[in-house]
Formats: structure tokens, sequence, C-alpha cells
């Protein structure tokens, strides 16, 4: 018996692949009447599988009254409405565990590229301004604070790393870990007070939602950075602007926007800006292992066992 899966979005080939051998796959995104596909697939389609920033909100559970698994390419869960799916005992999986360590290199990479200015300085090199003059003197990062919002496998991933730079690691989130060895604070506006750097790493929904606003940006000071990997919905996208602009802080590295791929225009104005096009874990290699943890979580959920990135 062949299942049938909704594909909300493109994904890796190789995933498409593995899906197309193994169930009937119905591909919304090609759909020249998506609600018509949806109308002639509702009474097949117990699975969907779907990009962590695409989801799946409640409508599109309710289209489909045989759904039983939504399996996320990704780990984020935000764009899933989680209560629905648990009000219709529908099975949620995401892949974690295996975007850890490409996510957290990146982190430090970004950390790296704002202190540094290796951004600003290829432009210098690219734009011909080097023969006019130095670019302006970058920032150490060896031995300085590092704050972390949300030390979870990402979050200790970058403290581990940021340990190799002797910084002092301090973070932040629901609870204090006493397995780590480092600091905790227990709100993120008395982190930032405290830190040189604040990286978030923390997982988005309404817990988290702009946690980074106004007020923790003045407490991050003119002098700190910020990096954020984690979800655009964390930080007050115009708290931030502003701070930028007024250079309440130094700068900051971003990897999620609001609207990915769709981006502020008044970020593009800005130098103290490094902008990235949510690639903190888009490797080869983590990105060919989301694609077999997807097809490992959709086997097992039909197989009758416990899909190995199952929530709750």
């Amino acid at each position: 018996m062949r299942h049938h899966i909704l594909l909300t979005a493109p994904v890796e080939p190789r995933l498409m692949a593995g899906l197309d051998a193994v169930y009937t796959v119905h591909r919304l995104w090609e759909a020249e009447d998506p609600g018509a596909l949806l109308a002639s697939a509702a009474a097949f389609v117990t699975g969907v599988v779907t990009r962590s920033v695409v989801g799946a909100d409640a409508a599109l559970m309710a289209a489909l009254p045989k759904l039983e698994v939504i399996a996320l390419f990704g780990i984020g869960a935000d764009a899933v409405d989680l209560a629905a799916a648990k009000a219709r005992g529908i099975r949620v999986a995401n892949t974690p565990g295996v975007q850890t360590e490409d996510t957290a290199d990146y982190s430090i990479a970004l950390l790296l590229a704002l202190a540094r200015r290796i951004v600003e300085g290829d432009r210098h090199v690219r734009q011909g301004r080097w023969q006019h003059g130095l670019l302006a003197n970058s920032t150490r990062v060896s031995g300085k604070t590092l704050g972390i919002v949300g030390l979870g496998r990402i979050g200790s991933g970058v403290a581990r790393r940021a340990e190799a730079f002797a910084m002092k690691i301090l973070y932040t989130g629901p609870t204090a870990k006493p397995d780590v060895p480092w600091t905790y604070v227990d709100t993120v506006e008395a982190l930032a007070r405290e830190v040189d750097f604040l990286v978030l790493t923390c997982p988005g929904g309404p817990a988290t939602r702009g946690i980074v606003n106004a007020e923790v940006l003045r407490a991050l000071g003119a002098d700190g950075m910020l990096v954020n990997i984690a979800r655009a919905s964390v930080v007050d996208e115009p708290a931030l602007i502003a701070a930028l602009r007024d250079r309440t802080i130094k700068a900051a590295a971003l990897d999620v926007f609001p609207d990915d791929p769709h981006v502020s225009p008044a970020f593009l104005d800005l130098e103290n800006v490094v902008l990235e096009p949510h690639i903190a874990s888009t490797t080869v290699e983590t990105r060919m292992a989301i694609c077999d943890l997807v097809l490992e979580n959709l086997a097992a959920h039909y197989g009758g066992k416990v899909a190995p990135g199952l929530l709750g």
C-alpha cells in the first residue's frame, strides 16, 4: 500500500526522490489551483512533508481529514499549529540534532565576520576604496564575553566553540542548566548588559516573540553586537533597525528574516549589519542528513513505531 503524502514546497532532490520511491506524492506548490488539489487529495493524504519555514496551519490540517503525520524538513516547529495538531491527534516530527554542528559553526563565523569586519573588508577591496584609505579598526573576539539566548543543542555548540577563543560565556533560558560550566543569567536584558556579543539560538514561537526588544538592545550597548541564527520573531525588527541606525548597538548579523526571502529595505542601507540568506545549516552534509531523517520519521510512523524526531 502506497501512502499519499502532501509536499507543500520544494525540498532537496534527494528527499523528493526518496518520497517518490515509497509514496504517492502530491506537490502543492505545482498545482494551478491548490484548493482543488487539496479537495481531490483529501480522501487519500495521510502525511504532510513541509519545510520548517512553511509549516502547516490549522486550515491545511482541516482540509485533510485523514492526516496522521506532519514531517518537518528542519528543526523549527513554530510555523506548525501544534495545538491544532494535538487536538486532531496528528503527530509532528522534526529533524533534531543533525543541524547542530553546522549551525554552531556558522554562529561563530558570523560573530567573527561582525567583530573583524570581514564582509566590510571585502566590500572595501571590491569597491576600490582601499587605495583611498584603510578600513576602520575591528574588534577583538578572544577574551571577550559572549551571551547565548537559549542553551539547547545549538547554543551549547556555540559555547563550546567560543571556549577556544577564551571567551567568558553567559547564557539565559527558561531555567538554569546544572550540568553545564557556564554562568546562568535570569533575563535577556540582564544578560545583554553583561556581554560584548549576544547570540540568539532559542526556539521561535509565542514564548520568545520579541524578547530582544529596544530595552535589550539598549542594555547591549554601543559596543555590543548581535547575532541571530534562531528565528526572526525573536527580535523586534523595527527596534533593531533603529538601534543599528542610531548606533545604540555597534552591529548585527542576521541569517533569518520575518518574510524570507524578502528583507526590509532599511537593512540594505546600513553598513553595520551582515545579511545572510538563511544558510546556517545548509551544508551538503547537513541537508542530506535532514533528508534521511524526514524519510526515517515517515517510515517509523507508517511502520507503527515512534518517529525519531517526534515532538511532544
